[in-house]
């Protein structure tokens, strides 16, 4: 078993990328190749950014890494609300991608803050 795979934030990202992709999938066809692409990408960045810091072979490099996995949650973020006001999700679609995120972010800032790190 990888290090990564015992980290309970790496597995909430992990769901945090699926509900941003099944949203993703319903996009329209004229944001599909830009806006939708970009939603993934941000999202499927933070559980492999984890990932990747995890196999790292010191703490900094993978504190490092847990930063770079935090500031693609923020992006992801920050791309929900334009998705939010251009209609593409509902305001409890956002809500619930918020709360996620947010969650995600605040053990990825535990995380760092560990000595196991």
């Amino acid at each position: 078993m990888f290090r990564f795979e015992q980290l309970k934030v790496w597995h909430k990202a992990v769901e945090l990328y699926d509900v941003a992709d099944e949203l993703a999938d319903r996009f329209p066809a004229k944001v599909k190749f830009g806006l939708a692409d970009q939603f993934r990408r941000a999202a499927l960045s933070i559980s492999s950014n984890i990932a990747e810091g995890s196999g790292r072979e010191t703490a900094k490099e993978f504190r490092y890494f847990l930063s770079i996995a935090k500031a693609s949650a923020f992006e992801m973020v920050s791309i929900a609300f334009v998705c939010r006001r251009r209609g593409l999700i509902t305001d409890q679609q956002h809500a619930d991608l918020y709360c996620r995120a947010e969650e995600v972010s605040k053990m990825l800032t535990g995380l760092k803050r560990s000595p196991v790190s």
